[in-house]
């Protein structure tokens, strides 16, 4: 079985996967638990150390299943992230980054996800009404409580990353350690700010949809309706998908860098993800998937090699973007 490689988080120690297997949309949402189950186990005998879940994915419901699909594998073995932001209730402390709000859902996780501890317990989103200090102290208690070992943030503005990194040396806390951002042929805003920033304080990336909810695989027409059974042809789970990435010309896009990749002996999926992964800020991309075949596509990812004439030719067909994410 193919197996992935591994790459140290920015500059800290710990060692994560280049390919994680993410859980939105997916696990405790539209797969069942079964296929689920399948496909954590393919995730770890192909090497895959690393999951990624949210407190908010489902309500919670995601955080259960990944608790209990876990629960037959040694914790030492695998990198558990997850996150907290998103309304969890309709109280006015359940959301946000508040001191309050981050411990009780750190330790309302901590009870979903069947663990004693956090690997890496990311910020969902910015809060502009809580003070950046109040966070970076929260973390830094529940690091010296042992409830999370690391912590980061999730879709920062660049200015913010590079404001907590800073606030956190001048309160003599621990700094985030990664990002995890939308990145994808797609979607390259990253590499203008966000990722030279993350470059200088040492953040690793972890990107999600780095296929473009699915868009980059090929698998989309343009001038035809989504196929049924897809994810756009789902209005319960299509609507990013259709804000950002549905147009002829896009499609069109897709469809052409699905034949540069048949050119070198790789699936579409393969290449887009491999493309992501060739960026030095990267550390790894995560794989939302519905069953074990698209992770076993995604897996021989980790170690496929672009051409620099194809890598070139894909810059040049998906340009950097001059406008922000809806």
């Amino acid at each position: 079985m193919r197996k992935v490689q591994y790459r140290q988080l920015g500059k800290w120690g710990v060692r994560i996967s280049t390919i994680g297997l993410g859980s939105y949309l997916t696990i405790g949402m539209h797969v069942d638990e079964e296929t689920a189950k399948q496909c954590v186990k393919f995730a770890f005998d192909s090497g895959i150390n690393w999951i990624d879940t949210a407190n908010a994915y489902n309500r919670g419901q995601a955080e259960i299943t990944v608790g209990k699909l876990l629960a037959d594998y040694d914790r030492d073995d695998y990198v558990l992230a997850t996150k907290v932001w998103g309304p969890m209730g309709d109280g006015p402390n359940d959301r946000g980054l508040s001191a309050k709000h981050v411990f009780e859902q750190c330790h309302a996780s901590l009870k979903r996800l069947q663990t004693d501890y956090i690997d890496l317990y990311q910020c969902h989103r910015p809060d502009p009404d809580t003070p950046l200090e109040e966070t970076i102290r929260i973390m830094e208690d529940l690091a010296r409580q042992g409830k999370i070992l690391y912590w980061g943030v999730s879709e920062w503005p660049a200015e913010l990353i590079q404001e907590a990194v800073d606030l956190a040396a001048i309160m003599g806390c621990r700094p985030p350690i990664s990002n995890q951002p939308r990145y994808s042929l797609m979607w390259r805003v990253p590499e203008e700010a966000v990722f030279p920033t993350c470059l200088k304080n040492g953040l690793g990336n972890v990107v999600f949809s780095p296929l473009a909810h699915g868009v980059l695989t090929g698998k989309y027409e343009p001038g035809q309706p989504p196929p049924a059974g897809t994810r756009a042809a789902d209005d319960t789970q299509n609507q990013i998908m259709m804000d950002m990435y549905w147009t002829d010309e896009k499609l069109q896009k897709a469809q052409q860098a699905k034949a540069m990749a048949g050119d070198i002996g790789l699936t579409a999926a393969q290449l887009a993800m491999a493309w992501c992964l060739r960026h030095d800020a990267v550390t790894s991309v995560i794989s939302g998937v519905t069953k074990v075949a698209q992770l076993e596509d995604n897996v021989a990812a980790a170690d496929a090699e672009i051409p620099d004439d194809v890598y070139e030719a894909l810059c040049e067909l998906f340009p950097l973007p001059t406008v922000e994410a809806p």
